[in-house]
């Protein structure tokens, strides 16, 4: 684990044999290193959920899909968090709240 992975608001580590995967805001990943993935604004899941619960991340994306909207989906034991292309953020938070879900605010931009 990088010693750069340890600040900010939102960080997501995720190993696997084949890869480290590190998401992180955008002011806590050092200069020289690559990003593949940049402005891009967190959406919290208000939960938690119970795991029983079937079809809570597909009510959320299946709407953004409908309307063209790229995602990157990171899940919690607790909860879901959507990342969105900032350009697409506003869109997005109306795809939402039009399939009756309630936008309260966006979270961390990486």
């Amino acid at each position: 684990m990088p010693a750069w992975a340890k600040g900010g608001s939102f960080l997501s580590v995720t190993r696997t044999e084949a890869e480290l995967s590190i998401v992180a805001e955008t002011d806590q990943v050092p200069g020289d290193l690559q990003s593949t993935i940049s402005s891009w604004r967190v959406m919290k899941v208000h939960g938690p959920f119970d795991l029983s619960v079937v079809g809570v991340l597909a009510s959320l994306v299946t709407p953004l899909a409908h309307k063209g909207i790229s995602i990157f989906t990171i899940s919690t034991f607790d909860t879901d968090y959507l990342l969105v292309q900032a350009n697409d953020l506003k869109a997005a938070a109306a795809a939402l709240r039009n399939a009756g879900h309630s936008i309260l605010k966006t979270e961390t931009t990486l």
